[in-house]
C-alpha cells in the first residue's frame, strides 16, 4: 500500500511541510530511514536523525522547532507518538488476513467456530468451544473444552487456553502463553503436601494483550479476573484468584501472589513482586524490582525499592545507601570517642 503524505496528513489532521506528494509505504525508524519509508520524531534525543534521515516522511510534533534544515517531508501532529501509532493500527487493519481450517487442524464436531476464522495446522479445539468471528488461531495453539473465544482475537503459536476458560473480543495472547492452568494451591499434610483442586476459571475480557510465556492461573472457586485494557508483558505470572483491575499494564517477569486485587490504570516494571491478598489501589505506579509487601489500598502513589517505599523517599534514600561504609565507620570512630570521653569523666 502505497500513500501520500497529503493522505497520511488528512488521515491524522496534521500538516504536511515540504513535498505533499511524497510517497511512503513502509515503516522505519528515523535513524534507520530508507526512501519511501515514514519514521518519526518524538523523543529529543533522537533529534539529530532528523537532519540525515532518509526517510521520505516524517512525523512531528506541532511545537517542533529544527536547529538546521530539514531535507525530508515533515507532517506535523499534536502528538507524533500517538499519531505513529494510528497508522499503525490503520496499516494492520488493512493487512490480508487468512481465512478457512486448515486440515491438520483438529476441530472438536461440537465446537462452534465463527465466520471469517482462521485455524492453523496442528490446532486443538476441544468439545463444546466456541470461536468467535473474525479469529485468528496459529499453528499448535490447544482450547480445550468448553473455553469460549470472543470475536476478533489473535492465538499465536503454541498458546493454550484451558478448559471452562473464557476470552472477550479482541484478545491477542502471544506464542507460548497458558491461560487457566491450575493455582499453585497445596494443604500441608503429615506425609508432604496435598494439592487443593482448582476447579475455577480465569476470565479474560475484551482488549486485553497478553506477552509471551506468561501465566494466568485458574481461580480455586470463581474466577482469576484480567479487566479489559489490561496490558502484559512477556513473563507475567498472575496467580490464582487475582483480579487485574482495566487499563493495568505490567513489564516482564512481574508476578503477582494468590488472591491479589490491583485496582484499575496501574503501571508495574520489570520484576515487581507483590504479595499475596494484597489490595492494590487505582493508578498505583511501581518501579522496577520493588517488592510489595503488603496493600497499598489508597493508591495514586509511586513505590519503589524492597520493601516498596515512597518513589521520593526510596531516592533520597538511594543516596544515603553509597555513603554507608563511610557512615558507619565514622559512627565506630565517634562511639569510640564517646567511651574514652566516659572514661576521662569517671576518673
Amino acid at each position: 500500500m502505497k500513500f501520500t503524505a497529503q493522505q497520511i496528513a488528512e488521515l491524522l489532521n496534521g500538516k504536511v511541510e515540504g513535498n505533499p506528494d511524497a510517497s511512503v509505504q513502509t515503516f522505519a525508524k528515523i535513524e534507520e530511514g530508507v526512501e519511501g519509508a515514514i519514521s518519526f520524531l518524538a523523543n529529543p534525543r533522537y533529534e539529530e536523525f532528523i537532519y540525515t534521515t532518509a526517510s521520505s516522511v516524517v512525523l512531528v510534533n506541532n511545537d517542533f522547532t529544527p536547529l538546521h534544515p530539514v531535507r525530508t517531508t515533515l507532517i506535523r501532529v499534536p502528538d507524533a507518538y500517538e499519531s505513529i501509532a494510528r497508522l499503525l493500527t490503520f496499516y494492520e487493519q488493512n493487512m490480508v488476513k487468512r481465512s478457512g481450517i486448515h486440515p491438520l487442524a483438529c476441530v472438536s464436531d461440537s465446537a462452534v467456530v465463527g465466520d471469517e476464522c482462521y485455524i492453523g495446522p496442528f490446532v486443538y479445539i476441544g468439545e463444546n468451544v466456541v470461536v468467535g468471528r473474525g479469529c485468528q488461531i496459529y499453528a499448535h495453539a490447544v482450547i480445550e473444552q468448553n473455553a469460549k473465544v470472543g470475536e476478533d482475537c489473535i492465538i499465536y503459536p503454541n498458546v493454550s487456553v484451558y478448559h471452562d476458560c473464557v476470552l472477550g473480543n479482541r484478545v491477542i495472547l502471544h506464542s507460548g502463553c497458558v491461560i487457566g492452568a491450575d493455582g499453585f494451591g497445596f494443604a500441608p499434610a503429615s506425609d508432604g503436601y496435598e494439592k487443593i483442586p482448582q476447579i475455577g476459571i480465569v476470565t479474560i475480557e475484551d482488549d486485553v494483550e497478553i506477552g509471551a510465556n506468561t501465566c494466568i492461573d485458574r481461580s480455586t472457586m470463581g474466577s482469576t479476573y484480567i479487566r479489559h485494557g489490561v496490558k502484559l508483558d512477556n513473563l507475567v505470572q498472575v496467580a490464582h484468584n487475582c483480579e487485574v483491575g482495566a487499563n493495568t499494564v505490567m513489564s516482564a517477569q512481574v508476578g503477582v501472589a494468590g488472591s491479589t486485587k490491583i485496582g484499575e490504570w496501574c503501571m508495574f516494571g520489570g520484576q515487581v513482586g507483590i504479595a499475596g491478598h494484597a489490595v492494590i489501589g487505582d493508578r498505583t505506579m511501581s518501579g522496577a524490582q520493588a517488592g510489595i509487601a503488603g496493600s497499598i489500598r489508597k493508591g495514586h502513589v509511586t513505590v519503589q525499592g524492597s520493601p516498596a517505599i515512597d518513589a521520593k523517599l526510596f531516592a533520597r534514600a538511594s543516596v544515603a545507601y553509597k555513603h554507608l561504609p563511610e557512615m558507619y565507620a565514622e559512627f565506630n570512630r565517634m562511639k569510640e570517642e564517646l567511651e574514652q570521653l566516659k572514661k576521662t569523666l569517671q576518673s
